[in-house]
């Protein structure tokens, strides 16, 4: 009786010790460069609003990340968003933390944020009509960034979606280097 219990006790350890190693998957976050906001003051965006689009980016962020098990391409849209939050607001305290937690290998916790994922990418995009009316080359690249995360975060957003695509079309593909990766200035 003995040597069953033993046995079933070394099972059950074997058992957990291996879905602890599944649990604890490792990534690579490849953290974005943000030395200085792309953004200036003349963004057609008050400084409270800038504070909290970077605090649901880096929200909706760090839970793509959790639900898909740090998928590759759910990284690359990760460090997109947490780019650009932390170019919004460059010291918003929710962007920060996610990605010192995801540098060091940890997942961030789950946030309860302000509006579901379907919610915030239509707020995106009616946000981005706003930019674009208002003109200005840094309005109207927020507006396409912000189409862009809209229609990736809600591909059933025929809206986003349809003004993604437009802009890809008409533009070409956005480059997100100067966002994620800026080339140092020259002195």
């Amino acid at each position: 009786m003995k040597t069953i219990w033993q046995a079933a006790t070394l099972l059950f350890l074997g058992m957990a010790s291996a879905h602890a190693a599944e649990e604890a998957k490792e990534f690579v976050w490849a953290a974005p460069k943000v030395v200085q906001s792309i953004f200036t003051p003349d963004l057609g965006m008050l400084d409270a609003e800038r504070e909290e689009y970077a605090t649901n980016l880096a929200n909706h962020a760090a839970n793509l990340v959790i639900t898909t098990e740090a998928a590759p391409a759910s990284l690359a849209e990760a460090r997109r968003m947490l780019a650009l939050a932390l170019h919004l607001s460059p010291r918003n305290k929710r962007a920060l933390v996610v990605g010192f937690q995801l540098s060091r290998g940890m997942m961030p916790e789950l946030a309860a944020g302000n509006y579901s994922p379907q919610a915030f990418a239509r707020l995106l995009y009616s946000r981005s009509q706003v930019l674009e009316k208002q003109g200005g080359a840094q309005n109207t690249q927020l507006a396409r960034m912000f189409v862009q995360i809209a229609a990736a975060m809600d591909p059933r957003n025929d809206d986003a979606v349809y003004a993604s695509e437009v802009h890809r079309l008409d533009h070409g593909e956005f480059d997100w280097s100067p966002v994620t990766d800026p080339k140092p200035k020259k002195p």
